[in-house]
């Protein structure tokens, strides 16, 4: 049966959903608060099971047309030679390396084409019950609905999901620059340096933007939240000094970053909520679950989401296929969230005893060929099915 549906956010999970949900023929109004919608952030990795749902969105072969295919994620700690960090992808199953601004273009256009109208400039600010759906009130006084579901996919920002999650200690700066030239870094790989736990720089190559050939990459410097503010406000060349003593090879990556607002700071939370959804009311991506980017897991979950509502709906009534939404993502986000909380200490922490750890225990353990397989499903999204109960992809 065919109904109406409110998303809330034209982020990654709500664009992915709008084209899901109106291909399958439901009525769908999309709510951005943004008068022009447009994606933030820099580098990002679908992995393979989220490149599954661009796939069946219609996506996939535009996404991979800009976005750059991810063999390898390489790390090594300063001081040692051998990586700490070494996770390669199945022949068959790389990731795909973009920039937020090529997914969000190609989930846009699926959109679109596919029916969902969009409303922009939109603020909601509540969602009441209306009999038995919701109504979607905005910031300016405006009322849309009812509508048979809504769905907040409005991020960490959600002025409607209950979650309360633990703010980590520790977050990032990003930055996109145009690919070198001049390097020895491979452009399939994801390639990070460590000082402890309490420095980590990367690189990650993201293809190309939408009109635009030029290759490039993002470069992202790991450091606690008390000290983004001393970052901003310190000399920029102080900060690429001590990015180069930690890794020579990132000189050519930093030559066209000449002003602090190149970068942007990125906070990480975690925690995720027990039940993903209420009457005529589902929560997907960050508005029901977050998590540090370690194992690079953040657009394939919010596409996961949106896979599997969409699939709810296509197999049971609206009122069975919330509770069905939730039973299917279930075990595969708590194993995520799970080994989340347990690696991120690890690379970005104030611990003196887990880089030991990391480096002369956990690396060599790694490197055995049972657990190399463990570490390649578990990064490509499928240490367990992504949707229990569903044969996917």
């Amino acid at each position: 049966m065919n109904i109406t549906i409110a998303i809330i956010g034209a982020g990654i999970g709500g664009l992915g959903f709008a084209a899901l949900a109106a291909a399958a023929g439901h009525r769908v109004q999309l709510f951005e608060r943004f008068a022009q919608a447009a994606p933030v952030g820099s580098g990002l990795v679908v992995q393979p099971v989220g490149l599954a749902v661009l796939d069946r969105i219609g996506a996939g072969a535009e996404a991979r047309s800009l976005g750059t295919p991810l063999h390898r994620m390489l790390g090594h700690a300063q001081g040692l030679r051998r990586p700490v960090l070494d996770v390669s992808y199945r022949a068959d199953a790389a990731g795909l390396a973009m920039h937020r601004a090529s997914l969000f273009h190609v989930l846009w256009q699926a959109a679109m084409a596919s029916g969902a109208e969009v409303i922009t400039g939109a603020t909601v600010s509540a969602a009441p019950l209306h009999g038995s759906g919701r109504r979607v009130v905005l910031a300016d006084g405006r009322s849309f609905g009812p509508f048979d579901l809504l769905v907040d996919a409005s991020g960490a920002g959600s002025v409607l999901s209950p979650l309360r999650p633990r703010s980590l200690g520790y977050g990032a700066i990003w930055g996109t620059v145009p690919w070198p030239e001049a390097t020895p870094l491979p452009p399939d790989q994801l390639r990070q340096r460590y000082r402890g736990a309490a420095q980590m720089m990367g690189v990650l190559p993201v293809g190309q933007m939408p009109q635009d050939p030029q290759r490039r990459a993002a470069v992202f410097w790991s450091l606690p939240l008390g000290q983004i503010a001393a970052w901003q406000a310190a000399p920029l060349d102080d900060w690429k000094v001590e990015a180069e003593r930690l890794w020579p090879e990132v000189a050519p990556f930093l030559t066209t970053i000449t002003r602090h607002d190149q970068m942007t700071p990125a906070r990480y939370s975690h925690g995720s909520l027990r039940r993903p959804y209420a009457t005529a009311l589902a929560f997907l991506g960050d508005a029901a679950h977050r998590a540090s980017p370690q194992l690079g897991q953040g657009a394939n979950m919010a596409l996961l989401d949106a896979m599997a509502l969409a699939q709810a709906l296509r197999m049971q009534p609206l009122a069975d296929a919330l509770p069905a939404y939730a039973a299917m993502r279930r075990w595969h986000l708590r194993l995520y969230q799970g080994m989340s909380a347990l690696f991120t200490p690890m690379y970005q922490s104030g611990s003196t005893l887990l880089p030991p750890m990391r480096d002369h225990l956990l690396a060599p353990f790694s490197r055995a060929p049972l657990v190399r397989g463990i570490l390649t499903r578990l990064v490509s999204g499928d240490l367990i099915p992504p949707l229990a109960g569903q044969i996917f992809p």
